[in-house]
């Protein structure tokens, strides 16, 4: 059931862009890669298309990661704050959730930036309903790097985010031109 009390709040979810796997490059130092570079702004690009610009971002401490919410805000005007969480590398549903529940209660939308299968997994648990009838089939069959998921929700504050309370609005896959 969704919760239909307090203040519309939005939870945007970006797997992070493509990575490379550079030969002796540790799992958390992986770059981008050349369709990665290419990806993040176009995510960024659909996110001020979509008018679902965050307030705040919170960010996987890895490479990957932290080089797609530099190429994705940098389409925007003026780039939300972003707090980098190394508890978000790595991070299965429920401990994504015990860190998005941590947000103020003044942040109307959350930017989650992070990694799979945790960010799937996360949406799926949270999505109680879709706008769209194969959304949550496509989720589960694979979320995509650079893969964006909008869940939209009512409650008086980021604690009130429990499973099954959210409505899945949009779910798109951005990517960037080849040169």
């Amino acid at each position: 059931m969704i919760e239909r009390a307090g203040a519309l709040r939005r939870l945007v979810v970006l797997r992070h862009a493509k990575s490379a796997w550079p030969e002796g490059v540790p799992d958390h130092d992986r770059p981008l890669a050349p369709r990665g570079l290419r990806d993040a702004p176009a995510a960024g690009r659909a996110l001020a298309d979509g008018d679902v610009l965050p307030g705040l971002a919170l960010c996987s401490t890895a490479t990957r990661a932290r080089r797609t919410w530099e190429l994705a805000s940098a389409q925007w005007g003026t780039p939300p704050p972003v707090r980098l969480d190394g508890r978000l590398y790595g991070a299965d549903a429920p401990e994504l959730l015990d860190v998005v529940q941590e947000t103020s209660a003044g942040v109307g939308t959350l930017l989650l930036v992070g990694h799979s299968p945790g960010l799937a997994d996360l949406v799926l648990a949270l999505a109680g309903d879709s706008l769209d009838d194969g959304a949550f089939d496509r989720v589960r069959t694979k979320f995509p790097t650079s893969a964006i998921a909008v869940l939209a929700w009512r409650g008086p504050d980021w604690r009130a985010l429990l499973p099954g309370t959210a409505l899945l609005t949009s779910l798109l896959v951005p990517r960037g031109r080849r040169p």
